[in-house]
């Protein structure tokens, strides 16, 4: 899918609808680029967020690796949530985010997925048998430069497996359409992060990869140089208060302290 059709989520929207929250058209949204992976949790929360300050918000999702190219082509935005470092570095090198603003938000962990019907089983760890298993389907992940993608590489290639499958993947734009196709029959099998696999009901995960398979699972944030939206780090910084960090842990989130 075209970066320029990325999906979209409005707040402000639905609050315009909503006249307890009172929100007014003077207000600047705060404008959130988000990890795909990070869908409807962060809906939820920046339900809890405007509630609690009536400012409005609204969210772009889509790979971390495609929203941070188009912070750098100037798409305006006044928060980026990254589902790795990687990319909020590359941002901070382009002199693109307020440093001091930066922090790391959440951790996940990354599932091996099946179709929910499916009849099968796979013992996680060195050697696994996952090319055999695979019999002649394709893995569903996200593409190499999407950070569900290689934290997906790493591990198979830590637990030695990375040849059985290289030529037997089907390579998706953002962790969520890797999901897809799984859910849709498309794959027998997927990687994604288990609160991906926890929002669809089509599939069932098969194992957890070791934690020490691949680097850390981190979302950094930080509020982007040209930001707008004078209540973009009130947004940020409410992401870990009880009541939204309570949303994310719902939803299989580990929320990181500071």
């Amino acid at each position: 899918m075209p970066a320029a059709r990325l999906a979209r989520r409005s707040v402000l929207a639905g609050l315009l609808a909503t006249p307890a929250f009172a929100v007014t058209d003077t207000q600047t949204p705060v404008t959130v680029f988000a990890a795909a992976s990070l869908q409807g949790v962060l809906d939820t929360a920046g339900w809890v967020y405007v509630a609690q300050n009536v400012h409005p918000v609204r969210f772009s999702y889509g790979a971390s690796s495609a929203l941070a190219h188009q912070i750098e082509q100037g798409a305006p935005a006044d928060v980026f949530i990254s589902a790795d470092p990687d990319w909020m570095d590359y941002l901070s090198k382009k002199k693109l985010i307020v440093e001091a603003t930066r922090r790391n938000l959440f951790s996940n962990r990354l599932a091996l997925i099946a179709p929910a019907k499916a009849d099968v089983s796979l013992a996680m760890g060195w050697k696994m048998p996952i090319g055999r298993a695979l019999a002649g389907g394709r893995l569903a992940v996200a593409g190499p430069d999407v950070p569900a993608g290689r934290y997906a590489q790493a591990s198979l290639t830590k637990l030695g497996v990375w040849d059985q499958v290289k030529d037997h993947l089907a390579q998706a734009q953002n962790v969520r359409a890797a999901l897809a196709f799984v859910a849709r029959g498309e794959a027998p099998f997927g990687i994604v992060y288990d609160t991906d696999a926890m929002t669809e009901p089509a599939v069932k995960i098969v194992g957890l990869f070791p934690d020490a398979s691949h680097p850390p699972i981190i979302y950094p944030g930080a509020v982007l140089t040209g930001a707008t939206s004078p209540n973009a780090k009130s947004f940020l910084d409410g992401l870990t208060s009880p009541q939204e960090a309570a949303a994310f842990r719902k939803a299989g989130f580990r929320v990181l302290r500071h």
